[in-house]
């Protein structure tokens, strides 16, 4: 027998009942308690820097998108944006430049097909002494935090002790979209998702802690960011301060108080348009049409947090036209 979900996530590796299973969560529970004795007499120094937030972000012909994403990642903290440039054909660059002009946006060319985690860590290497949290998320997420109306308000209380924060998924679908205006907003636009979130998340690191370049522990780093603090290699906490490590993923009430809008399939023919062509993870896309139903069919609650962002968005939106 599969368990599939629990009270406030639906698991993204199901995983089997049994004496095993059993097993293996007390191993991570005596894990988490060491990781967490350790990241509590963790004391970095902290520094003021360039920015207080900034995200790392790795794109492919995704120009319709750019605009409303930076707008609206900028609108709830986000002060810059380390963007990679995969090959794009597209006129990203109409989309960038006054942005770049601003001084928003630090444009690297990466034309390296299919080294996703070795542009993130290209970013810390080169930027990580500019801000004190850095984010790795892609073009089609939004952060949406609640509890706060800013980012780095809800970051802050980690900055002494904790050297990675993964905040969850919320996946949304198509919102029984077959097609639409892509001039429209995505965050508008979608508003059908999953009931539960997604066990997966996106990572902040907090760069008053050290990178351990070498570690296989960070070889899908945006999902599961390992900190260094003197020489020891130390997981990422979750939303509610709980360590999140090998499937563990401790919730304390079902209002998170930050989430990642995950906007992964939009419309059917902007998911088939998507699933055409390669990304910057994948040369030849798995995702196919039966994946497509097989997340939509989960999709039987509707989440209006990002609502409360919309007019603040689209006066932003007007206004850098």
């Amino acid at each position: 027998m599969l368990k599939i979900e629990n009270k406030y996530f639906i698991l993204d590796n199901p995983r089997k009942k049994g004496i095993r299973t059993f097993i293996k969560q007390n191993l991570l529970e005596t894990k988490s308690f060491i990781y967490k004795s350790l990241l509590d007499i963790s004391h970095p120094k902290i520094t003021e820097k360039k920015y207080k937030v900034s995200v790392c972000a790795i794109f492919k012909n995704e120009a319709p998108y750019l605009k409303e994403w930076i707008e609206f990642n900028h609108l709830v903290g986000v002060e810059h944006f380390y963007m990679y440039n995969n090959n794009s054909e597209d006129d990203y660059l109409s989309v960038l430049n006054p942005y770049i002009e601003k001084g928003w946006i630090t444009l690297v060319q990466w034309p390296h097909n299919q080294m996703q985690m070795e542009s993130y860590k290209d970013c810390i290497k080169n930027f990580a002494s500019e801000t004190k949290w850095l984010g790795f998320i892609d073009i089609d997420e939004f952060i949406v935090p609640k509890s706060t109306d800013n980012i780095y308000d809800f970051l802050q209380p980690f900055e002494r002790k904790r050297g990675a924060v993964s905040i969850y998924w919320r996946l949304y679908g198509s919102s029984g979209l077959v097609e639409r205006d892509l001039k429209s907003s995505v965050a508008q636009d979608f508003t059908v998702c999953w009931p539960k979130y997604s066990d997966v998340g996106k990572c902040f690191y907090n760069t008053a802690f050290k990178f351990d370049f070498n570690t296989k522990k960070n070889s899908c780093l945006h999902h599961n960011f390992w900190a260094n603090w003197h020489g020891i290699n130390l997981p990422p906490v979750n939303i509610f301060d709980k360590i999140c490590f090998g499937g563990r993923n401790i919730a304390k009430k079902e209002d998170f108080p930050i989430q990642i809008n995950h906007y992964f399939t939009k419309s059917y023919k902007e998911y088939a348009i998507k699933r055409a062509k390669g990304d910057v993870y994948f040369k030849t896309n798995p995702h196919d049409e039966e994946y497509f139903y097989e997340h939509e069919m989960k999709c039987t609650a509707v989440d209006y947090s990002a609502y409360k962002y919309l007019i603040k968005l689209k006066l932003a939106m007007e206004r850098h036209d």
